[in-house]
């Protein structure tokens, strides 16, 4: 059964071509899907297994399985317990089940609905021991009692290899088996699954190595001495030895191995000791909306509710014009160095130095929403939101007062005089309401109170660069280190309407292999800041001609010093803040343009070229791809837009002006007819990566 070179796809709104291919025989696969984070949300691989669930259930049916461990209250929570569809999927459930084993089956309640096959570690984990005996027999890898999750990922491991050697007993030549494993904890069950020699294609994923976090968390030179490490000194150092044999078993051990970056392929390269085959980038589900206003009028609805917030933790002080306050933020893990919030924070300082100098208006309200170690909320910040409510409540009260007695007079036929419209417990009342905004302390830069305040990275570089949010100071910090909910007395809003309410989303990160939240702001029209060492970064830089014009920043954490790096993503923040409104508007109208491309309905087809290639190297004789062909995997290239002026000087104002003013000269624009002349520009595909013969790929140069 030949395979197809080319990659199939779904039409995307009309905006990306369509791709034709042979399909694969899904109604003769089982296609299974590992994970930790299986209805279980521990980080970023849910969000790549949840928002990618509803395509792979479109293409696959009822032959598309999702694995991973059973945690009663996750289960009981997003999962509607069901009968299998497939009488040999119950057989190897009932023999593990019959053992003492535990697994549940039932539908994963989020969008697609896809099956999913839990297994409860706990039932199993008397047979811990004697699994990790089969484990060191079998590759001589040993687990240390102390390291609870390497042992939960052993029994998970074994349970599923057991799993599907009664399956494939079952089943016999067909249907065949794909299983895909995700990151390390699902290790173990490849390696297992491939020792005893059980007939199945598998693919094997890791979305960060274990090595590469730890090392870059030790604020080490990274990737200029990629080469240099001795890995096994470095793991056995951070006592990571066994998990780092874990994950280099299972990606030598894979028949096709793949990462989400291509940063992170060069790593995996120098870490794993194999270069992947494939590189699957992350996508979302993009929502489109029917007319383009529809998401900014999202954007300052919840800007509004934003500004509410700024309104009472900064009253008393709030000499600045919320009209021409920009809201920056960044958020992700409270990994201080590896998401960058180091060089933003110096940014920040030196921003601030630029607009005083320049004696701009514009104002820069700046929220750190990463979760850290607190005891409650600050009570200087309740309080100011409660002094807000109560002034509000005092200019409505007021308000129905002076509108009544305003109405009355106007039905007379007269023009009330304004002196005594309203009496003195009226001024009194107002005055009383203005005293009491009174503060003898600067607004607090966090909203929580830390439990080590003295030792927190972001509060300790605060003091140091001296952003106290004074009166004198442009940019505002507003540490707010919990994740966000629509429940909070303090910021009662989720983190996708604050991502919307924002102008600016800032993420400078150091070690970031794919980058969600620069992702998350695109599709919502916000512009970003991302870096060359981001997976979001790289990808952006070869689909996108021009990706500042789109509002994608790319900082170069890669090729530059740290200082320059500093001073350029200082740059980006103040050009940023001397664009005009309008000139915002346009840019957040190309931003959301760019959400196509991170849709799984795009991006989905690198997973099937993944599962394709698996299929060729486990099953040679029934699935053929010419193995001297050279890997591909395409894609498109976004055009310079239709309206911008070829140097970028010419669209961006080089001196500071009123943030609100309409410049006769602003570049002429149409959303329209720009949005239509790019879909016709968008240039056919390419091979991503590719270095013409006998040249050289120079730094940061984009590879097309």
């Amino acid at each position: 059964m030949p395979l197809s070179r080319s990659l199939s796809m779904t039409s995307l709104t009309g905006v990306l071509p369509a791709w034709e291919e042979d399909e694969l025989p899904v109604e003769d696969l089982l296609l299974f899907e590992v994970s930790w984070e299986v209805t279980n949300k521990v980080g970023g691989i849910y969000t790549v297994i949840q928002t990618k669930a509803k395509i792979t259930v479109d293409e696959w049916g009822d032959n598309y399985y999702m694995m991973g461990p059973y945690f009663e209250h996750n289960f009981k929570t997003q999962v509607e317990s069901c009968e299998p569809p497939n009488p040999a999927i119950r057989k190897a459930m009932d023999a593990l089940i019959h053992n003492g084993c535990q697994v549940h089956f039932g539908r994963w309640l989020i969008e697609g609905s896809p099956y999913v096959i839990l297994f409860d570690i706990g039932s199993a984990a008397w047979n811990l021991d004697r699994w990790k005996g089969d484990l060191w027999d079998t590759c001589n890898i040993g687990l240390p009692y102390h390291d609870r999750e390497a042992n939960d990922s052993l029994i998970l491991g074994s349970l599923i290899a057991w799993f599907f050697k009664e399956l494939t007993d079952h089943l016999g030549d067909k249907p065949n088996v794909i299983s895909h494993f995700h990151e390390w904890q699902a290790g173990p069950g490849l390696i297992l699954s491939r020792s005893r020699k059980i007939p199945m294609a598998t693919v094997f994923t890791t979305h960060a190595t274990l090595l590469g976090r730890y090392l870059c968390a030790g604020n080490t030179d990274f990737y200029n001495n990629l080469d240099k490490f001795n890995i096994d000194k470095e793991a056995g150092e951070r006592q990571i030895y066994h998990r780092y044999c874990l994950e280099r078993a299972a990606v030598h051990c894979a028949h096709v191995f793949t990462t989400v970056s291509q940063i992170t392929a060069v790593e995996a390269n120098h870490m794993l000791h194999r270069k992947p085959d494939v590189v699957t980038p992350n996508g979302l589900n993009v929502k489109k909306f029917s007319a383009m206003h529809e998401f900014q009028n999202l954007h300052s609805t919840n800007k509004a509710q934003i500004q509410e917030f700024i309104r009472g933790h900064f009253y008393g002080h709030l000499d600045f014009n919320l009209d021409k306050t920009l809201i920056f933020f960044i958020a992700g893990r409270y990994e201080f160095s590896n998401k960058g919030a180091d060089i933003f924070l110096e940014s920040l300082s030196r921003l601030n130095y630029l607009l005083r100098v320049h004696r701009n208006d514009v104002t820069v309200v700046v929220f750190f929403i990463m979760p850290a170690k607190t005891n409650n909320f600050n009570v200087e910040s309740l309080k100011g939101q409660a002094v807000r409510k109560q002034l509000w409540d005092t200019a409505h009260a007021v308000k129905e007062k002076f509108g009544k007695k305003l109405y009355d007079a106007l039905l007379k036929g007269q023009i009330p005089d304004l002196n005594n419209i309203l009496d003195r417990d009226d001024f009194t009342i107002m005055k009383r309401a203005i005293y009491a905004t009174q503060r003898h302390s600067l607004p607090p830069v966090t909203t929580h109170n830390m439990l080590d305040d003295s030792a927190d990275p972001i509060l300790s570089n605060i003091r140091r660069v001296g952003l106290f949010n004074s009166r004198n100071d442009r940019v505002k910090v507003v540490f707010h280190p919990e994740f966000l909910s629509s429940t909070s007395p303090l910021l009662p809003m989720d983190y996708e309407d604050f991502v919307r309410g924002c102008n600016l989303g800032v993420f400078p990160s150091y070690y970031e292999p794919w980058g969600y939240t620069p992702g998350e702001c695109t599709v919502m029209g916000i512009p970003s800041v991302t870096t060359n060492l981001s997976g979001f970064g790289c990808f952006m830089e070869e689909h996108v001609s021009d990706p500042a014009a789109y509002g994608i920043y790319i900082v170069d954490r890669r090729f530059r010093s740290a200082e320059e790096s500093c001073n350029q993503l200082t740059q980006f923040m103040f050009s940023f803040c001397q664009q005009s409104r309008r000139q915002r508007i346009i840019q957040r109208n190309r931003t959301e343009r760019l959400s196509d491309l991170l849709d799984w309905k795009y991006l989905g087809r690198f997973y099937i070229h993944a599962r394709h290639l698996a299929l060729s190297r486990a099953f040679p004789d029934k699935f053929k791809m010419d193995p001297m062909a050279p890997l591909k995997t395409e894609g498109f290239r976004y055009p310079r837009p239709y309206s911008v002026p070829p140097s970028p000087s010419a669209s961006i104002h080089s001196t500071p002006h009123h943030s609100d003013v309409e410049d006769e000269d602003d570049e002429p624009y149409d959303e329209d007819e720009e949005a239509e002349r790019d879909r016709m520009n968008i240039k056919s595909p390419f091979v991503l990566n590719a270095v013409p013969e006998g040249k050289k790929q120079q730094p940061g140069e984009s590879r097309n």
